[in-house]
């Protein structure tokens, strides 16, 4: 009878274990764009998605409303959380954003998609900008 119950119990947590890792994976991204604005801010950009042991890479796009002045070179590396498969990674990824760079500033952020994809990314602006906006990015695979 315990040995019977030992037995049911490693195969639960067996289950449990490989269900939680089928349910969503992470992975690491690295993105590269330049931002411009007048008021009205554009972003365009490509970056690269490492998931499972290969490369996929990408195309950033994007507009901004709000208080935006100047142009800046942004480069981020982050995590990909909350990604089932490969195609998960595109979508509009929504954000309010602060910051203000003169010849370089740290940027970070943490991004959304409608798929529940999640961007945690940082890293460094370089240029002459201020904004105070909201923006959208889209991110979609290279074909």
């Amino acid at each position: 009878m315990l040995h019977s119950l030992r037995v049911a119990l490693i195969a639960l947590v067996a289950t449990v274990a490989l269900s939680a890792s089928a349910v969503a994976d992470t992975a690491t991204i690295r993105i590269r764009f330049v931002k411009a604005g007048w008021v009205i801010g554009g972003t365009v950009g490509s970056g690269t998605l490492y998931y499972n042991g290969r490369e996929y890479p990408l195309s950033i796009g994007g507009l901004s409303y709000g208080f935006t002045f100047g142009v800046s070179s942004v480069n981020l590396r982050g995590t990909v959380r909350n990604i089932h498969r490969v195609r998960d990674i595109e979508g509009v990824y929504g954000a309010g954003s602060a910051g203000a760079a003169i010849i370089r500033g740290p940027q970070a952020a943490l991004l959304s998609n409608q798929r529940g994809v999640v961007l945690e990314v940082a890293g460094a602006q370089s240029g002459v900008i201020v904004n105070l906006d909201l923006s959208g990015m889209a991110v979609s695979l290279k074909r």
